[in-house]
């Protein structure tokens, strides 16, 4: 993106009311609503709008004039990192410049009797993975039911051949004075009108689809593009697919809250995964090979002879990606457990009498034995 102070077309040291002036003039300008829904001007709508609203805030702007657009990111509400859309331009425009009459006074006409475009309530929908998905991402169909502006009246409201007008009440504004007497003297408020409930139109022929509402309810089929690597943590915004704004404003977004399933077999921590195996004296004496489970299928281990409980061994690049970790992926952890059994055969009993005849004893402290387990798990999970 060019220098912010030159899509504006001011000076490095402009005053405030020179920087809102010029923003308002380009925003006309370049507003899709004067462009047939240009796409070219969409985008420099957009780009003007980001620029105004950094530079019209002091502190934003000191730290633009320092450290440029890349300083704006590590700012609380700073830099925008590409999250900064249409609808967001829309907002900030009708924030600063709706007025009462709507983005139609703008244009040198009063837009559906006045009364002023909101936008679209966000809606939030919850979508459950399980780990198998984690590790690959996936692409979802959700059903959501949203607000649309309605195909028969074209979100106006009022039936096919007729319009709304302005109230007679409020002049349109949506707002009305009530004065109140009171010991102090009198005592002026304002409210928004009775008549229009603070629309500032009224509608004597409502449309049938939407029954004044310019909305109706409908069902939609959206996709989401979910990477790998994600967490319960997180979640995704789909700009622009909530609900119809009234009267004409921008659509609300869509957040997707993401739950990951808990899986019996692993114990996760970020992108590593912890599985236990148990396995016998034997196998714990002379070592061996064992199966054991991972995400998507499953992998050998190779057990070392002498191995003792509780030891970690490690199978890299076995458990999860990192989300927008560039293909990295984390590790598997397996925690041998060496099984004691509670019930024994009397074959079994006879073998482990001889061994116990010619065993050495087990020392009284085993090696590392002063630390405690989940200190060494930490340092598997941190090992490089």
């Amino acid at each position: 993106m060019a220098d912010y102070y030159s899509l504006l077309g001011v000076s490095r040291d402009a005053g405030a009311e020179e920087i809102k002036k010029a923003y308002r003039r380009l925003a006309l300008e370049h507003h899709p609503d004067r462009n047939q829904g240009s796409k070219e001007a969409e985008e420099r709508f957009k780009e003007i709008t980001e620029a105004y609203e950094v530079l019209r805030d002091p502190d934003k702007r000191s730290v633009y004039d320092r450290y440029g657009e890349q300083g704006l990111k590590g700012q609380p509400g700073g830099g925008f990192g590409g999250g900064f859309d249409f609808s967001d331009a829309i907002e900030v425009f009708m924030r600063d410049f709706g007025g009462f009459g709507g983005l139609g006074d703008l244009f040198g006409q009063r837009t559906r009797g006045g009364s002023r475009a909101r936008k679209g309530q966000s809606l939030k929908i919850r979508v459950r993975l399980d780990l198998k998905e984690v590790a690959s991402g996936v692409t979802r169909t959700l059903d959501v039911k949203v607000l649309d502006t309605c195909d028969r009246c074209g979100g106006i409201g009022a039936e096919p051949g007729s319009s709304p007008t302005a109230c007679s009440t409020c002049g349109g504004s949506g707002e009305e004075r009530v004065v109140h007497n009171s010991v102090m003297g009198q005592m002026v408020s304002v409210q928004p009108c009775r008549r229009c409930r603070g629309e500032g139109r009224i509608i004597e022929n409502p449309c049938t689809r939407c029954h004044g509402e310019g909305r109706v309810r409908a069902d939609r089929e959206i996709d989401v593009e979910i990477p790998p690597g994600v967490t319960s943590d997180n979640y995704i915004t789909l700009r622009g697919k909530g609900n119809a704004g009234a009267n004409g404003g921008p659509r609300g977004d869509l957040l997707v809250l993401l739950e990951v399933e808990d899986d019996d077999r692993f114990i996760r921590d970020g992108a590593n995964l912890l599985y236990e195996l148990p396995i016998t004296f034997g196998q714990a004496a002379l070592g061996g090979e064992e199966e054991v489970p991972t995400v998507e299928g499953t992998a050998k281990v190779t057990i070392p002879p002498g191995v003792q409980s509780g030891v970690l061994l490690r199978l890299r690049g076995q458990g999860l990606p990192e989300l927008n970790g560039d293909g990295r992926t984390g590790d598997l952890l397996v925690r041998i457990l060496v099984f004691t059994p509670q019930r024994l055969s009397p074959e079994w009993r006879e073998a482990l009498t001889r061994l116990r005849e010619v065993e050495e004893p087990a020392p009284r402290q085993m090696e590392d034995g002063k630390r405690g387990f989940w200190s060494r798990v930490k340092e598997a999970f941190t090992a490089g």
